[in-house]
């Protein structure tokens, strides 16, 4: 099954850090299947979310090399695109309920926020390559690993 096909009839998608870093950096494994999700941004009416956690991730290499190119590349992606909403953590029930997310599933406090994130965003699905968010049962989690990759 491609990628796409689990898309069909999404309308939101939240967007975990690694998809937008392997299409950025155009990643040789994943690049064609996250270059696919990035056009159905582009062409359809599916829409991205991200949040600050997605943001700070992809920007720590870059800062750590000093890639200044290549953080403004990110910058720009998730946070200056009318395909891409950048959704800030300033609730008090998205702190909430990343709390009791991480302490339900066992999982690291940023994917939590993530996952809290997509919550409140109402997105229809996560898409990441993280396999130990499929145990999230709140909303529907897409694993790039899991899908047949093609040019």
């Amino acid at each position: 099954m491609k990628i796409t096909d689990s898309l069909e009839g999404v309308r939101r998608l939240f967007l975990d850090t690694a998809p937008v870093i392997y299409f950025v950096e155009q990643h040789p494994q994943y690049f064609a299947a996250v270059r696919e999700v990035f056009e159905l941004l582009q062409n359809s009416f599916l829409m991205g979310v991200a949040s600050p956690i997605t943001l700070a991730e992809c920007l720590v290499r870059p800062y750590s090399l000093g890639q200044t190119q290549l953080q403004q590349d990110f910058i720009e992606l998730i946070t200056d695109n009318n395909n891409i909403e950048f959704v800030l953590i300033d609730k008090q029930n998205v702190i909430l309920e990343a709390a009791q997310i991480r302490a339900r599933y066992n999982i690291q406090l940023p994917d939590a926020f993530q996952i809290a994130v997509a919550l409140a965003a109402r997105c229809d699905v996560f898409l990441t390559n993280d396999a130990i968010l499929k145990r999230i049962t709140e909303l529907p989690v897409l694993v790039l690993e899991d899908f047949k990759i093609t040019e």
